[in-house]
């Protein structure tokens, strides 16, 4: 795996908003010849990657992706899409990239990834030209079900799957199937997911651990701790004691 994924907030990393792609953020990082780096912690997104000579994507995590040392130095640049809307661009399901990481030329034609990636290769600013290529896709491919997007805001307002499905008026199973291509996973494990996401922003600012399992929608602090271990592979203190 690359070093410089989703998730990562290091030293060589920076990240943006993406002005072309709604809900995107788009970012670039420098793997030094050390190699390592911090996990890829889950987030229910997916990522399109670029670094010199090759193309290939982030499938959605169902547990923290070391890097590792096999990372070769170099530049990385990448686009996160928001949840459920790299699938349609991407032209395969969430759920058949799922806690992996592929070429491209796997998905698409290898001629056109070729054509792409010497593109992006050549380009002064390979994070300009690898956004544009997505936008590009993007501009072709059928329009996000905004289905998805009301599913994600449901979730990640805290409110449970049974009333997520009927909020968007369909049944448990209906939202299950939905959800798999969607995002890679069931609403109830994207829920976990968001929540996690929750619970580490209120965490590294500042909050107590208590307090931070009752904001994020936690039973109690053991079922965070429970719920960061069994994601991430680690205790939140230990996680919080790695981040800037």
């Amino acid at each position: 795996m690359a070093a410089g994924e989703r998730g990562e907030k290091t030293a060589g990393y920076a990240e943006r908003p993406s002005p072309l792609l709604p809900g995107a953020v788009v970012w670039t990082k420098t793997a030094h010849p050390s190699g390592g780096g911090s996990a890829v912690l889950p987030d229910g997104c997916m990522d399109l990657l670029w670094t010199e000579g090759r193309l290939f994507v982030a499938g959605p995590d169902t547990r923290a992706h070391a890097p590792g040392t096999a990372a070769p130095p170099g530049r990385y640049a990448g686009i996160r899409f928001a949840p459920g809307t790299a699938p349609a661009v991407l032209g395969v399901p969430a759920h058949e990239l799922r806690d992996r990481r592929v070429d491209l030329a796997d998905l698409w034609s290898a001629a056109e990834v070729r054509r792409l990636t010497a593109r992006v290769d050549a380009a002064a600013d390979p994070l300009a030209a690898l956004e544009r290529l997505a936008y590009e896709r993007t501009d072709r491919a059928p329009a996000p079900d905004p289905l998805l997007a009301r599913v994600v805001a449901h979730l990640n307002a805290g409110r449970g799957v049974a009333e997520t499905a009927a909020a968007v008026g369909l049944g448990a199973r209906q939202l299950h199937r939905r959800a798999l291509p969607a995002f890679g996973y069931g609403p109830k494990t994207l829920a976990r997911v968001l929540r996690l996401q929750r619970a580490l922003a209120l965490a590294r600012d500042g909050l107590g651990q208590a307090e931070t399992a009752a904001a994020a929608g936690f039973a109690d602090q053991a079922h965070l701790a429970r719920d960061v271990k069994e994601l991430t592979g680690m205790p939140l203190g230990l996680l919080l004691g790695g981040a800037p």
